[in-house]
């Protein structure tokens, strides 16, 4: 902490070294957007109510207590609100350093004090605010207050008690504001009477904060301020998360990859919000063998990886498609496509954990939403997250109680806000499991180094845990196969072609069926390329119900050709048809029989085919030169997403906007310091702001050249209270009343000249 003392919050900032300006724009980036003109105009922005507000939010409990008793006690040394603060010393010193850096207070000649717009700005009922404010210019000393307060009655103290808990503000009822300690009839005339509670205007009375100070024991909280709530933990193998959790990230990555394959060639439709149908975001979900919430977290997760995004569909309406990126990400190893995913999940303000449920209108949430995000789901993440890192290798969070333990530190560090605190400290424990961050309430050693910024670590610490993939599968004559590991990506596709999965795991089983194998028919495999395949990547013997269940849908396969007349069914096998005829579901297709061989109908052929092979037929399309034409759905690809190029370089943008910021604002303070020092011309808004502010913070009365709604121009002598939304409030001298002046009718401002 400097000892430093200064005139103004302007004159402070100029004097900070480079690095701890340019530390106060990466803690406050809205000061830096747009560039301001020197360290006046900075100083201004930052007590701006909009601007305090945010900087509030990001203080913990500790801090927001010392902010809170600087307002109450007001300009002050550093050992003084040490005492007045319930904490221990050096966490006072640390919490007011931050708060001097965040520029939320300043070193004035009388000591330290808070930024104006603070004590508005820290509203009665905040977590962390004492409720205490100074009433007077006339404070009781502590003296003072104690003989009062032992003079009272205990009914009156117990009132007494009873508005500070409440806030610092009650009501009289019919209590009289004006009586002398004699005549007090009621315990609230005896606190009127005594000045421990101060009349405002109407019914209302307020406690000043030196008698609440006294009622605190000297400190404006009853409770140690710098001591966050306690984890509940228990004792867990670090071994053992690692193994869950890279199961878990392995598991992951495998969903995402399987999703985006199957959406190449049949892409859900996107809504015209622009989100993922219910229906889509449920059929995914049964297909990826997943939870829904599981599976809005993957499709968020994709499209925040750039793997994912709307583009025109075959038949021109948007639908969600995957993008060229995806090819390139099914390229590398396991590890990097993970990290490629939860990298993008610890960056992205999006909200997975409402899909599925209603906003305030009663509208389902919807996967994919535009307005599904959060200004403050990345913070919280981050803290949620933060948390568990500091946790010892080997504890975790308590079943049952862990996570409401952390949710409470979580408040601790960000007590302001915002309401849903508690639901996205929750999701990020859950997010977090599910793409294999944690397991099991605790963070996996590899997770440990990706919050601490060690990406290729991480990656490497992953790949070590995961098992090396296979190339093989074991044939079983229950028509299935058993991938005895993670198969090869290229052989997992193809497998999943000639076979449905049946369950996943540590061990995936698929199972072979006369569907299956026609759908492998029907993208153009022969019988032969089929009996090759299935013999290359089994390590057992081909079981014979395996090869007859190929030779026989390979015999039927084709039996039955459709064409164009609406439709027409031709076959070279009467009985096929005859069959067909005579099927009691077939009586909806408008069958009728033109020749022993020929069949036409009336329904239309995209509806024909999949209705025939519901009937257990398979019919191949046939084109007009009488060849069999084979209907492969092309592979669809949309076009990266902007935003998500580049991603890795926000972090140095960032730094270098705030060092072109911090050379602009320094090449304005010595623009600055070459003018004169008293201003012989009119002043602009932005100059009239600066230079009120600086009396605001002062406290000083200033005279100000003001152009009424006539247009004439007058000096008012006045004392300003506040400047908000482009008017100064302020104590004019010559009404004797509180006025409120447009800033852009002010032309000069000049001190008050001495007497």
């Amino acid at each position: 902490m400097s000892t430093t003392a200064y005139r103004t919050l302007a004159d402070q900032l100029r004097g900070w070294p480079v690095e701890r300006l340019s530390r106060l724009l990466h803690l406050r980036p809205d000061l830096a957007t747009p560039a301001p003109h020197d360290s006046g105009q900075l100083a201004s922005r930052a007590a701006t109510r909009s601007s305090v507000l945010r900087a509030l939010d990001q203080l913990n409990r500790c801090e927001l207590c010392v902010l809170d008793a600087l307002v109450v006690v007001g300009q002050t040394s550093a050992d003084e609100l040490v005492d007045v603060v319930h904490a221990e010393p050096a966490s006072v010193r640390a919490a007011l350093e931050s708060l001097l850096d965040l520029a939320l207070a300043w070193e004035s000649p009388q000591g330290i004090r808070p930024l104006t717009t603070v004590a508005e700005a820290l509203a009665p009922g905040t977590p962390g605010v004492s409720g205490l404010r100074p009433v007077s210019a006339d404070p009781l000393t502590a003296a003072e207050v104690a003989e009062r307060l032992e003079a009272i009655s205990p009914q009156a103290r117990a009132l007494l008690d009873h508005v500070l808990e409440a806030g610092g503000t009650a009501t009289t009822g019919t209590s009289r504001h004006t009586v002398l300690p004699e005549d007090a009839s009621t315990p609230a005339e005896e606190l009127l009477a005594r000045r421990l509670l101060v009349p405002r205007p109407g019914t209302s009375v307020v406690l000043p904060g030196e008698v609440g100070l006294a009622l605190r024991g000297g400190h404006t909280t009853s409770y140690a301020v710098d001591e966050p709530p306690e984890l509940a933990t228990s004792e867990r193998g670090q071994d053992l998360v690692d193994r869950a959790a890279a199961g878990a990230a392995f598991e992951a990555v495998h969903q995402v990859e399987l999703m985006l394959d199957a959406w190449s060639t049949r892409p859900p439709g996107a809504l015209r919000s622009g989100g993922l149908g219910v229906r889509d975001l449920r059929a995914l979900a049964i297909e990826l063998h997943a939870t829904e919430p599981v599976a809005a977290l993957l499709v968020e997760v994709a499209s925040a990886a750039g793997l994912l995004s709307t583009a025109a569909g075959p038949d021109g309406s948007p639908r969600w498609i995957p993008t060229d990126a995806f090819d390139a990400w099914t390229a590398r190893p396991t590890a990097e496509r993970w990290l490629t995913l939860v990298g993008a999940w610890l960056e992205s303000p999006r909200l997975p954990g409402l899909v599925g449920s209603r906003d305030p209108a009663g509208k389902t949430w919807n996967a994919l939403a535009p307005e599904l995000s959060g200004v403050h789901q990345v913070e919280t993440r981050q803290l949620s997250l933060g948390v568990l890192e500091e946790l010892a290798p080997g504890t975790v969070l308590a079943t049952g109680t862990g996570v409401p333990s952390l949710r409470s530190q979580v408040e601790w560090l960000r007590p302001r806000r915002p309401r849903t605190r508690a639901d996205q400290v929750v999701w990020a424990v859950e997010e977090a499991t599910a793409l294999g961050v944690a397991a099991l309430g605790g963070l996996a050693s590899y997770g440990r180094l990706l919050i601490g910024g060690e990406h290729d670590q991480a990656s490497a610490g992953l790949a070590a845990l995961l098992p090396t993939p296979v190339e093989h599968v074991l044939l079983q004559a229950d028509l299935t196969a058993v991938a005895p590991g993670p198969l090869e990506s290229q052989l997992a596709r193809q497998l999943q072609l000639v076979a449905d999965v049946e369950s996943r795991g540590g061990a995936t089983v698929y199972r072979f069926t006369p569907g299956s194998v026609r759908r492998a028919l029907d993208t153009g495999w022969s019988a032969v390329e089929l009996h090759e395949f299935i013999a290359s990547v089994s390590r057992t013997p081909v079981p014979q119900p395996l090869t007859y269940l190929v030779d026989d849908t390979a015999r039927t396969f084709g039996s039955v050709r459709v064409g164009h007349a609406e439709a027409f069914l031709r076959a070279d096998d009467e009985a096929a048809l005859v069959e067909l005829l005579h099927h009691p579901k077939a009586a909806t297709l408008g069958l009728r029989r033109l020749a022993p061989t020929v069949v036409i109908s009336t329904t239309p052929i995209d509806v024909l085919l999949p209705r025939l092979r519901d009937l257990g037929i398979a019919p191949v399309v046939e084109s007009p030169d009488g060849s069999v034409h084979v209907a492969r759905a092309d592979v669809l690809r949309a076009r990266t997403p902007k935003e998500s190029r580049g991603r890795a370089q926000r972090s140095a943008r960032e730094t270098a906007l705030a060092s072109q910021v911090v050379s602009a604002i320094r090449a304005g303070d010595r623009a600055e310091s070459t003018r004169p020092a008293v201003p012989t011309d009119r002043l602009t808004p932005t100059g009239s702001m600066a230079a009120l502010r600086e009396a605001i913070e002062t406290g000083t009365t200033v005279v100000i050249g003001y152009v009424d709604n006539q247009g004439a121009s007058t000096d008012r002598v006045v004392d300003p209270v506040s400047l908000d939304g482009g008017s100064l409030t302020a104590h004019d001298h010559r009404s004797d009343d509180v006025r409120t002046f447009a800033v852009h009718r002010i032309t000069t401002v000049r001190p008050l000249p001495a007497p």
